[in-house]
Parts: structure tokens; sequence; C-alpha cells
């Protein structure tokens, strides 16, 4: 199922990483550093009123104007935004919807290439502007990876650029900046940064060398998610789970995500549900639907998140979808508005997603994935 020891990998040497409370403010210098002198930072509408904390120089650049989930369009606006600012710097400020549209707004302005020509693995022809990247959310570990997702408003499939032109210069995770964060944002993107090292354990491109980061994340995940949820405030929590969404984030790289990430692709493209929500609620359906052929990662992972050790499919869904449950997830998608009716052409389109599918330990039919569907409808 999983690669071996002696199996080649390719890991990216990470950015430069400063990691702790307080030091969001090392943005500003890092860039002062380099006398750069035209940064665009790239944030999430809710977030962009603390720029300031970033410590940058007056007059830098501000975009937000995107929606979650972004699509084809938010970044023909925001690509048209950087071609006036003409930045030296990009920031990437939020979630990952930011951090994923400053990787493109580094890479495309200037390059003569469109987001079609770079839609795929290596495509990018150079980067133009440094890059840096400051999570306000412990959940994509997107400051860590060289992918980049959009929307295509026509087919609403999930458009994937991945390219070493994308992995940041600088991330600067400051645990501080996630302690507004609301408790169901917590938990949501809590339990997006345990899928991410749960699917790259369970993979079939996992490797010994990537496991390591993927165990310690979930074992970050299991012990520190339930404190952050209960005490936004607890510092050691948040940072507890920034270093979980790092862990993960570095997962992405040489093995990436696979089931549970495309059958939960669908509800965000079709019907906005946060990223992080529908990786939460589809999480317990594909960890039990994979668990016959990886009975002893599975057991890991219960393991890792505090519960008792499982195989049989229904002790582990049950396990997990309760663990879910008590953090507060939504688990149903018609408490999320979800029409019945759609969800055969969901099926379809995640269906589809053979990018990740094709990762997945056990085959995921069309049919598999409608039903997951249904369970949880």
């Amino acid at each position: 199922m999983s690669r071996t020891l002696a199996d080649p990998i390719d890991l990216l040497s990470p950015p430069r990483i400063s990691f702790g409370v307080g030091t969001a403010a090392n943005v500003g210098r890092w860039i002062a550093r380099r006398a750069l002198e035209r940064p665009l930072v790239v944030a999430d509408a809710v977030i962009a009123g603390r720029v300031a904390a970033l410590g940058l120089p007056s007059g830098a650049a501000v975009y937000s104007g995107f929606h979650p989930e972004p699509d084809a369009a938010d970044l023909a606006l925001l690509l048209a935004a950087v071609e006036e600012a003409k930045p030296d710097v990009v920031v990437g400020f939020g979630g990952g919807s930011a951090m994923d549209l400053a990787k493109l707004a580094a890479v495309l302005p200037g390059s003569g290439q469109t987001l079609k020509d770079v839609v795929g693995a290596e495509k990018v022809a150079s980067r133009r502007a440094a890059l840096i990247q400051v999570p306000t959310t412990a959940g994509t570990g997107s400051e860590m990876g060289t992918r980049a997702l959009v929307t295509d408003p026509v087919t609403l499939n999930k458009l994937a650029v991945q390219s070493e032109y994308m992995l940041a210069d600088f991330a600067v995770i400051d645990p501080e900046l996630t302690v507004s964060v609301p408790r169901v944002v917590t938990v949501a993107t809590g339990v997006d940064a345990l899928a991410h090292c749960v699917e790259a354990y369970t993979n079939r491109l996992a490797h010994p060398l990537i496991d390591l980061y993927a165990l310690e994340g979930m074992r970050l995940v299991g012990h520190w998610l339930p404190c952050a949820a209960a005490n936004g405030e607890d510092r050691e929590a948040r940072a507890g789970m920034a270093l979980a969404a790092l862990y993960g984030g570095i997962c992405l790289g040489p093995v990436n995500t696979a089931g549970g990430h495309a059958v939960a692709y669908p509800l965000g493209s079709r019907h906005h549900i946060p990223h992080g929500a529908a990786n939460a609620l589809i999480f317990p359906h594909v960890l039990a639907f994979n668990a016959p052929v990886a009975a002893e990662r599975t057991s890991t992972i219960l393991a890792a998140l505090g519960l008792r050790a499982a195989t049989d499919e229904r002790a582990v869904f049950d396990a997990a979808y309760g663990w879910c449950v008590d953090l507060g997830c939504a688990m149903r998608l018609s408490a999320l508005r979800v029409p019945e009716s759609d969800l055969p052409a969901m099926a379809d389109e995640a269906h589809a997603i053979r990018r990740l599918l094709d990762n997945n330990p056990r085959d995921l039919s069309r049919e598999d994935i409608l039903a997951i569907y249904r369970a949880a409808y």
C-alpha cells in the first residue's frame, strides 16, 4: 500500500519559519532587511483589519476582495490589482484561500501565463515577487505547501496548481493570531489539519519520511484540539494546533491527500461550505471505508486521538464520528442545507478528482461516494 524506506521521495526544504506567540511582527522586519518597498497583503476580509500586527511599512497595499473558496473570477480581480500595485513581495494573511491566492499572485502577473496555462504540476515558469505566508487559522497548512486551489465557476471543479515556485520564502506562524477564531471554525479547521495527516498516513504514496510528520500531527490534534475548542485563550493549545497544521502542510507536498478531500470538495465548490467543515463532516466516513485495507494504520490513528483501537468499519466510524460530534462539528449534510437531489451530481464531481482518489488505499467508486453522501445526509 505504501512506499518503503528504500523508495525515493523528494521533500522540498521548508521556508524559513518563525514560530511562536508574538512572531507576526517579524514579517515587517524580514521585508525591511531585504529593502523590499512595495508589499501587497492578500488578506481574508475578516482579518484584513489586523494587518498592523505584521509590522509592515506605511503604505502597504491590502487586497481582500475575494470570497471564501475563491473561484477564477476572484483570482482575475486579484491579478488585476497586482498588475497595478506591482509588488515586490506578496504576503498571504489568513486561511487557506488567502494563502493560495497569494501564491498565484506571486507567480502569474508579468509571466505571460494564465491560470489555464499552469493548472497541473510544475507548469509555472518563474516567480517575480518574494512570498511570505502568515496563517490565521490552524488547519490548511498552506504556508508550507506548493499547491494552490481555485474553483472553476463553470464546472465547479477545483483547479489545482502545483509548483516549487509557490513555496514561501518565509512562513510566520503566530498562534496569537488564532486566539480570536470562533470555536466552530477552530474545530473545523483543526479536523482539516488532522485529515491532511491521516490521508497522507493511509495514502498509497505514504512514505516513512512523511509518516513522522503525519503521526506527530495526529497526536498534536488529539491532545490540543479539545483544549483549544474548550478555551480559545489557551495559547499553548493554540500553538499545539498551529504546529499540527504546519506538519499537515508538510505532508501535502510529497504525498498529498486522498479520498477524504476528494469527497469533501464538492461541498465547498457547489454549496460554499467552508473547507474545514466539509472535511470534518466527511472524515469519519472515509476513515471507516478505508479501514479494511489499512487496519493497523487506522488503529494507530484512533489511538493518536485518544480513542479505543478498532478495525471494524462500524466501530471505526462510531469512534471517529463521536469524536467529531463531541468537538461540535456539524455532521449532517441536511443541516448544512445541501439539497438531497444534488447528491448524485456531487458524486460525479468527486469521482472525477483522480489526482486524489488515485491516492486512496481503497478504490472509491462513484457508487461508494454516493453512499457516503447519503449516509451523511
